[in-house]
């Protein structure tokens, strides 16, 4: 995927010259990711794979763990290389929240025991609220870093909608002789402390906005106070 642009050079009549900027590396992954949405989508909901044997939750598992890594690769590249570009800065989060929500809005349809739709309007409201304050914060010049629960919650959400897919097939899977995994309890669990951690991260970084943009309008006010003590000093002079 290449981009062309036309660069006409000033005091030179005619002069042109092609420049091609392909989609670096890292960008290639985190495109890759937001293309596996709409497969992982047609996986779950088709019946082309379903049988005895699970090969649909151990293909819509594989697929969402693959693409679920590929969030952490793409930024190390990124990072490594040097290649961190505005064109990321947008994707990477954008593809972060569309595979989280195409996954738990598929859930409630394919297995909603367990994820009921107000656990999925829950962690996407959560995504949307915190991908609004990140746009006012950098409306108002600052960030709201990623929090150490929000980092948590990556983690659990991978756990979570795996055990909820293969909970469709398995409740429990056979490890060794009579040692199973439980893969019901597991799915309850995840997705209970996935919500505790949604809600708390949700406050986290709600209070980290707040506490950023009220010190923001203090000194906007300072600010706007000095400007006027100087402009009354200015016409006092005159």
């Amino acid at each position: 995927m290449e981009h062309n642009f036309t660069v006409a050079g000033s005091g030179v009549a005619g002069l042109r010259a092609s420049v091609c900027v392909p989609v670096n590396l890292p960008n290639s992954i985190t495109l890759t990711r937001i293309l596996s949405i709409p497969l992982l989508i047609w996986i779950l909901s088709t019946s082309h794979f379903q049988g005895t044997s699970g090969e649909q939750e151990l293909l819509a598992s594989a697929l969402f763990i693959a693409a679920s890594i590929t969030d952490g690769i793409d930024g190390y590249l990124a990072r490594k290389r040097g290649q961190i570009t505005t064109m990321g800065i947008l994707l990477d989060p954008l593809a972060d929240k569309l595979l989280i929500a195409a996954a738990f809005i598929v859930l409630v349809q394919y297995n909603p025991s367990l994820v009921p739709a107000w656990m999925a309007v829950i962690i996407i409201g959560r995504e949307f609220l915190v991908s609004g304050l990140r746009s006012i914060a950098a409306n108002e010049g600052f960030t709201l870093e990623a929090s150490n629960l929000g980092k948590s919650k990556m983690l659990v959400q991978i756990v979570s909608v795996v055990a909820v897919v293969l909970d469709h097939r398995w409740k429990q899977i056979p490890i060794y002789g009579s040692y199973y995994l439980p893969v019901h309890w597991i799915a309850v669990f995840s997705i209970w402390i996935m919500i505790l951690l949604s809600l708390f991260s949700a406050g986290d970084y709600f209070v980290a906005f707040w506490s950023k943009i009220d010190r923001q309008v203090v000194r906007s006010r300072k600010r706007a106070f000095v400007l006027s003590r100087r402009r009354k000093r200015n016409v006092a002079a005159t």
